[in-house]
């Protein structure tokens, strides 16, 4: 048996990353909504509205495809809100010199969302939560948001026990 990937291989690892990156994505823009309203609650209707709004955001994504980003992104959405005021200790905590509130909107959900990832999914592994909350950063926020999520996340990476804490039964715990 060969060491190296197949073709198949490499092309299902590939769509998993992006499953889970468009996941990510929706997710924050989940959260970055909820945080500028201020409207934490109606979850179900206002995750329906925003499967509306990206469902065809992703060419490469489609059907089953889609359907497990969705799912990744719901149980995100999910955990995070469950979790939220914890997420928050736990942030404020590692984020010197620096209050939530004061904090940019988009990178206080970074955070959140790349902190739900490395605290409670044990499917995560905690540098890949650390990274791609930077790239998210990256992606969404001011030029020096990237330096400033990496920084509270590598503390937070740091300073977490040895396995993730996801409660039993946790949104955030596929079944």
């Amino acid at each position: 048996m060969s060491d190296s990937l197949t073709d198949a291989d490499a092309a299902r690892i590939e769509r998993y990353r992006r499953e889970r990156q468009f996941g990510r994505r929706c997710a924050l823009q989940y959260l970055y909504q909820a945080d500028v309203q201020d409207d934490w609650g109606n979850v179900s209707r206002q995750i329906g509205l925003l499967k509306a709004q990206v469902c065809d955001l992703d060419d490469a994504l489609e059907g089953s495809s889609f359907d497990h980003a969705w799912a990744y992104a719901e149980r995100l959405i999910r955990g995070v809100l469950e979790h939220r005021q914890e997420l928050d200790e736990r942030i404020a905590a590692r984020a010197t010199n620096w209050t939530l509130a004061r904090m940019s909107i988009i990178d206080r959900n970074i955070l959140r969302l790349a902190t739900y990832e490395l605290y409670c999914c044990e499917d995560v592994p905690g540098l890949t939560a650390l990274d791609e909350g930077v790239e998210l950063a990256k992606a969404f926020g001011h030029a020096d948001s990237s330096r400033f999520v990496n920084g509270v996340l590598d503390r937070l990476w740091r300073d977490r026990p040895a396995a993730p804490e996801a409660p039993t039964g946790a949104p955030g715990k596929e079944a």
